[in-house]
C-alpha cells in the first residue's frame, strides 16, 4: 500500500555535511528531519540515499516533492493547500 509523502515544510532544510552515507526522509515521517529514522515501514515509500564526497552546505527537500530527490528543487513554492 503506497501513501503519500507527509510535507514536514515549505521550506528546504540547510545541513553541513561531512563525507560519507546519508539516508534522507522521502515520507515525511520522520522524527529527525531530513534524514530516515524508520518510520516510513508500511508506507510503500523508501529513502533515498544521498552521498557527499565533500564537507558542505546541502539543501535537503522538506516539502518531499522534488524532482531531485533528496534536494530542493523549488517544488514547495507550488504546493497548493489540501
Amino acid at each position: 500500500m503506497s501513501e503519500k509523502p507527509v510535507i514536514c515544510d515549505t521550506k528546504p532544510m540547510a545541513v553541513d555535511v561531512e563525507p560519507g552515507v546519508y539516508w534522507w526522509c522521502a515520507c515525511g515521517r520522520s522524527s529527525h528531519q531530513p534524514f530516515c529514522d524508520g518510520s516510513h515501514k508500511g508506507t510503500g515509500i523508501q529513502p533515498v540515499k544521498y552521498e557527499a564526497t565533500e564537507p558542505g552546505k546541502v539543501w535537503f527537500c522538506q516539502c518531499k516533492h522534488t524532482e531531485n530527490a533528496p534536494l530542493c528543487d523549488g517544488s514547495h513554492k507550488n504546493l497548493k493547500g489540501d
